[in-house]
């Protein structure tokens, strides 16, 4: 294999996350060949003319005799298509192929994987890329992506370390650095940290489109109303899919995040601008702190 990380990879759902990780091997010379699968083959089309893939199949081609000689397989489909794929891989994994993925829940695609992968279940490396952008599909796909990002893999305790070792250095090879935590942990931090987010800029986006002069709000709105909704332009698809599978969680931070709005709420009523103040100070003082110690970072 030489200096190669592996020599082919399947990516199942070449969109930002999945094109930006079969770029970012391609510009490392880690990877020989990239197989693309997908749903659309607009989508697909475009990254075969734009190089992220050497060959492609939509899902209802034959595409399973590429799984006999793969050495990696990448998940990267919205986390509600996950058990699916799993299912229709598993028969046609071989004994060293190595699977991973690239979802931001992790509980409820272990529990998929442990369903339907049968034999497979060992060579399974579950993932997650902290980065991203609102922008989807093959064309929003860049090869520095991931680099200096944050990778956290959350292995199985019957994940064999090969398997481990593979993934994480796939994921150096494309400029991450690669960490680890408990698939429990991991969903109750972005749960705060990612998926509320989303939600809350979905749901204002929502409520102001929703009203009778919405064209007015929007007309006045600026670089404030851009700047706290731009994740509300991210895949619908993709983030319903997160947030019901993580819902226990996002539903405990939003409870958590309604307590401070009604903090905020009985602040305004009372007139308390000293309080309101030292509220907001304390906010930018935190956000500033994260900045400095963190920069570069993304949220996905």
């Amino acid at each position: 294999m030489g200096d190669r990380a592996v020599r082919k990879v399947v990516v199942i759902g070449v969109g930002l996350i999945g094109g930006s990780f079969a770029l970012a091997l391609k510009r490392a010379g880690a990877v020989e060949t990239v197989v693309g699968l997908g749903r659309g083959r607009a989508n697909l089309d475009a990254a075969l003319k734009l190089g992220i893939v050497d060959r492609a199949y939509t899902l209802d081609e034959s595409w399973r005799e590429e799984l006999t000689d793969t050495d990696l397989v990448m998940l990267a489909t919205p986390v509600g298509q996950m058990p699916a794929m799993f299912a229709a891989i598993a028969p046609h994994l071989r004994t060293a192929t190595v699977v991973t993925d690239a979802g931001s829940t992790k509980q409820d695609v272990i529990a998929a994987a442990r369903e339907h992968l049968g034999p497979g279940l060992p060579r399974f490396v579950p993932g997650h890329p902290i980065a991203g952008t609102e922008h989807s599909g093959a064309a929003a796909a860049f090869e520095s992506l991931f680099r200096d990002k944050n990778v956290l893999l959350t292995p199985l305790q019957e994940t064999l370390p090969s398997a481990i070792e593979r993934v994480a250095d796939c994921w150096t090879r494309c400029g991450a650095r690669v960490g680890r935590l408990a698939p429990e942990r991991h969903d109750a931090l972005f749960a705060a940290v990612s998926h509320l987010p989303h939600a809350l800029a979905f749901a204002l986006v929502s409520e102001l489109a929703g009203r009778p002069d919405a064209d007015e709000y929007f007309r006045y709105a600026a670089s404030g109303f851009r700047d706290f909704t731009r994740l509300a332009s991210s895949d619908p698809e993709m983030w319903r899919d997160i947030c019901l599978a993580n819902r226990e969680a996002v539903r405990r931070e939003l409870a958590a995040y309604r307590t401070e709005l009604e903090r905020i709420d009985r602040l305004l009523a009372n007139g308390d601008g000293e309080a309101l103040s030292a509220l907001f100070a304390a906010a930018r003082q935190a956000r500033r702190a994260w900045l400095a110690a963190h920069r570069g970072s993304e949220d996905a």
